[in-house]
Parts: structure tokens; C-alpha cells; sequence
């Protein structure tokens, strides 16, 4: 009993799976989650963190160890003699280790400048790390609608073939009344194998797009999976919320970090210290033995190099402010114009689908006269099937167009991330 109902169990989860219904917005939001890019976001935080630890300890005391030997050529004398006194002078050669312990007071904002331009990398990075992203959702919208495109011809198709069946039976039926010939039951039946083989494409079509859309989002979709028609919705709102211009901010945030890091190179740095030495000679220049020593003290320091440099960097990142500015500007420009040229797309789908309608009704009503015109043996059979696939075909047409609608506004919408 419990094997019986862990089979059914299974067969139940295979079945949900392979009737599985697909929304637009649940085949973004997989994709994303299955990108291997997705996994950057994570690296991004990781970078940003250490990059500020690192600047943080600064402030922590900081050692050092350094070593010289030395010979000079001539050393300090002391010009006095004294009777039954040997004043020894300083040695040639010199030998010196020394360790100093820096505690950092003041450092001019050096830290926090390094802490707060290490943060606006990051967003920086994250922010090119969105359009990357962004990028997918247009990748995504091509392989959806082009398997609803693909269903609404499948689903025409499969009418056409039920028309051309139902066709074929009457005609073989007044072949055996002698109104018609093998002839034209044959004509009827080579449509049907055309069709056949419409049929048999789209299939393959479909079930390419389903492997691309399945790899996308990292499930393995079956050719029983059902992708659900979204709303034909405009966009509620014209502001343009795509991440293109969150990263110009982020860029342009970092270019003030830079300028206000400029400013900490100019200010005075004070700390202490502890120096602990070995060496001769020591602190008593002349005594010539090895002598451990130590030195407490404060530091200050003020270093003005960087005036040399600072209006050439001020400028370099004036440069790459208005660097930022002309691509942001272009941006706007390309999307309003994608937004016009597809504001104009919806537009004339929108009329074709309202003549659509009168098409169809046009075409239905000239193929029932011309199967009422078989029937009184005032037209042939190939006539028929002509007028049978321009119904087809306009019925096709119209299922197109009301596709396209769907894939135009959401590519305006896409525009703007609406």
C-alpha cells in the first residue's frame, strides 16, 4: 500500500510538471534567479566589505621593522686633548635595527574618504551588474511570445486541417453521387498533407523555443507546458526607471567621492610613536658599543606635493563627469525614440486588428458560398480550397497581429522598465 502510494505520489508530481503553466513574469524572475551572473551580486558585497575593513584598519597601530649598516667616511671629532685621557671618537662603521609602533590620531579623513569610495565602487558595479541583468528580460520576451506566436498558428493550423477534413468527407461523399472525381478529392487531400507538414515545423519550432526558454530559466519544459497570454496592459506611467540611469548616479556619486578625496591630501596627518632600537652607536653618539635605546614622540605632517596635481584632477574628473552626463542624455534620446517608433508599432497593430475582424467575416462568408457553389457544381474544388486557406490565412493574420500587440507593448514597456 505505501509503494502503491508513493507511485501515485510520483506520477501526480510527473504529471504536474509536465502540464506546467508558465507566466511572463514568472519566466523573468526564474531566469534571473538561474543566470550564472546572479551570483556576482554576492561577490560585489563581498568586495565592497573587505575593501572597507581594509581601510578601517588604519587606524589601528601600525609596525614596523627596518635595519642599516653604514660606513662613512669621516665621523664627528671632539677637538679637545685632555692629559692622561683618551677621548675615542665615533665609529666608521654604524649598525642600526630599529622597530617603530604609529598610532594614527588625525589622518585628514584619509580613512573615511577610502570608505566611502570603496562603497561607491560597489554600487557602481551592481549598477552595471543590473543592465547586464536588465538585459535578460528582452531575451526572455522574445522566446515567449515567439511560442505564443507559434501556439496561435498551431492552433490555426489544426482548424484548417478540421475545415479541409470536413471538406474532403463532402466531396467524397458526392464523388459517390458522381458530382465529383477522384481528382478533386485528391486536391483536397494534398492541402491536407501541406498542412501536415506546416504542422509538423511549427512543432519543431516550438520545441526549440521551449529548450532555449527552459535553459533560460533552468527547467526542463516539456511540450505539453502551457505559457499563459499576459494582459495587453499599457504602461501606467512614462518615467523611465531603467537601471541604466540608477548606474549613471552611482558613477557620478563616485566621481564626488574622488573629488572630496582630493581635499584629504591637503590636510595634516598627526599620530604618535614608539621607536625601540639596537644599535651603534645609541642615543650617546659616543659610546661605541651596542646600545638597546628607545624614543617617544608625536608626528606631524603636512605634505603640499599634491598641489602640484590637483587642478589636473579636478579637471580629469570634470572630463569624466560630463562623460556621464553625454551618456545619460544619449540614453534618453535612444529611449524616447524607441518609445515613438514603438507607440507607433502599437498603434497600427491596433488598427490592422480592428480591419481583421471584417476580414475574417469577409473571407468566412466567400468560402460558405463557395461550398454551396461546390455543391451545385458551378465551381471546382481547387477554387474551394483557395478560399478555404485565404480564410486560414486571415484568420492566421489576425491571431498574429493580436500577438504582436501583446510583444509591441511589452517592449514599451521593457523601454522604461514599466
Amino acid at each position: 500500500m505505501k509503494r502503491l502510494l508513493i507511485l501515485i505520489g510520483f506520477l501526480v508530481a510527473v504529471s504536474a510538471c509536465c502540464m506546467a503553466q508558465l507566466t511572463l513574469q514568472d519566466c523573468r524572475a526564474k531566469a534571473h534567479d538561474n543566470y550564472p551572473m546572479i551570483r556576482q551580486y554576492k561577490l560585489i558585497e563581498q568586495s565592497r566589505d573587505f575593501s572597507v575593513e581594509n581601510a578601517s584598519k588604519g587606524n589601528l597601530p601600525q609596525l614596523s621593522l627596518s635595519g642599516k649598516a653604514s660606513y662613512q667616511s669621516d665621523v664627528t671629532k671632539i677637538p679637545i686633548k685632555i692629559q692622561g685621557y683618551d677621548v675615542e671618537s665615533m665609529s666608521r662603521d654604524q649598525y642600526n635595527v630599529l622597530m617603530e609602533l604609529t598610532q594614527n590620531l588625525y589622518d585628514g579623513g584619509v580613512i573615511a574618504s577610502q570608505k566611502n569610495i570603496a562603497k561607491a565602487n560597489a554600487d557602481v558595479s551592481r549598477g552595471q551588474l543590473d543592465v547586464s541583468m536588465y538585459d535578460i528580460n528582452s531575451r526572455i520576451d522574445e522566446l515567449f511570445f515567439g511560442i505564443l506566436l507559434l501556439d496561435e498558428q498551431l492552433k490555426q493550423n489544426r482548424l484548417l486541417q478540421e475545415d479541409l477534413s470536413v471538406s474532403r468527407k463532402n466531396i467524397e461523399g458526392m464523388m459517390r453521387n458522381g458530382m465529383a472525381n477522384q481528382t478533386d478529392v485528391d486536391a483536397i487531400h494534398v492541402e491536407q498533407l501541406n498542412t501536415k507538414q506546416q504542422e509538423s515545423s511549427l512543432l519543431t519550432s516550438r520545441k526549440s523555443y521551449l529548450m532555449l526558454l527552459g535553459i533560460f530559466i533552468g527547467e526542463n519544459l516539456g511540450d505539453s507546458t502551457t505559457l499563459i497570454r499576459p494582459d495587453s496592459e499599457m504602461p501606467q506611467t512614462t518615467e523611465n526607471l531603467r537601471p541604466e540611469l540608477q548606474l549613471y548616479n552611482a558613477q557620478s556619486n563616485l566621481l564626488d567621492e574622488q573629488s572630496k578625496a582630493l581635499d584629504t591630501r591637503l590636510r595634516p596627518k598627526f599620530s604618535l610613536f614608539a621607536q625601540g632600537a639596537y644599535g651603534r652607536p645609541g642615543l650617546n653618539m659616543l659610546k661605541r658599543e651596542f646600545t638597546p635605546y628607545y624614543i617617544l614622540g608625536a608626528r606631524l605632517t603636512w605634505n603640499f606635493g599634491s598641489l602640484y596635481t590637483r587642478k589636473n584632477d579636478k579637471r580629469l574628473i570634470e572630463v569624466s563627469r560630463q562623460q556621464i552626463e553625454s551618456n545619460r542624455e544619449t540614453f534618453l534620446f535612444n529611449t524616447h525614440l524607441q518609445t515613438v517608433s514603438e507607440s507607433q508599432a502599437i498603434t497600427d497593430l491596433r488598427q490592422k486588428l480592428q480591419s481583421d475582424d471584417e476580414i475574417v467575416a469577409l473571407r468566412s462568408n466567400i468560402r460558405s458560398k463557395a461550398e454551396r457553389k461546390i455543391e451545385n457544381g458551378t465551381l471546382t474544388v481547387n477554387e474551394m480550397v483557395r478560399q478555404i486557406n485565404a480564410e486560414s490565412e486571415a484568420k492566421q493574420a489576425k491571431a498574429i497581429h493580436e500577438i504582436m500587440l501583446l510583444k509591441e507593448i511589452y517592449k514599451l514597456k521593457n523601454i522604461g522598465n514599466n
